[in-house]
Formats: C-alpha cells, sequence, structure tokens
C-alpha cells in the first residue's frame, strides 16, 4: 500500500490521508511531512485514518509529537475515521485526553 501520505492544505488547516501501516518503517517519512507542515505555518491537522490498520508504539509517538508542537503554538490535532480497534488501543494510551477521535461512519 502506498506509504505517502495525501495532504490537502487551506491556510492553516491541513489534513493528512494516511494509507497502510503506520510502523517504525513509516513514521520517520511521515515524522518529515509533519514537521515540514507545522514549520509552513499549519496550526489545526486532521489525520484522517481511514485507510490504516496498524498503529504501533512509533505510530502512536509520532502523533503525540504532532499534538505536542501544534499544543505550544496554539494548534491542535484531531484524528478521523480511525477504526473501532484504533480507538481503543488510542484510549488505552489516553490519547483521547489530548485530541479528538472519530469513528469511521
Amino acid at each position: 500500500m502506498d506509504q505517502n501520505p495525501k495532504i490537502t492544505r487551506s491556510a492553516e488547516k491541513a489534513e493528512m490521508l494516511l494509507a497502510g501501516d503506520i510502523t517504525a518503517s513509516t513514521s520517520t517519512e511521515l515524522r518529515a511531512a509533519l514537521k515540514n507542515l507545522v514549520g509552513d505555518g499549519v496550526r489545526e491537522l486532521v489525520v484522517d485514518l481511514s485507510n490504516v490498520r496498524v498503529v504501533d508504539s512509533s505510530g502512536i509517538g509520532l502523533l503525540v509529537a504532532a499534538h505536542n508542537s501544534l499544543s505550544r503554538l496554539g494548534g491542535q490535532v484531531s484524528v478521523i475515521n480511525a477504526s473501532n480497534d484504533l480507538i481503543e488501543l488510542f484510549k488505552a494510551f489516553r490519547l483521547d485526553k489530548h485530541f479528538s477521535i472519530a469513528r469511521k461512519e
């Protein structure tokens, strides 16, 4: 599956559509993309997980890092289209206390 995120941007808001698993093998590229977005002025990031089945500890770290970076700048991260399994994982790590997480519709 294509690992390159598809990014749609308007002003300070960006939506990142991810595909495949978010694991140690893909998080380096995703981290660079996120860093570029924040550096370019994005303050609201929507991460679409509709095509993601697995997120490992590196992927969790990536979302936390994005949240921390944007929070420091007054911004926010939200996750949309997460599967029930991913929502349960995020809740286990208490990520739902830091940013909004929405189920697949």
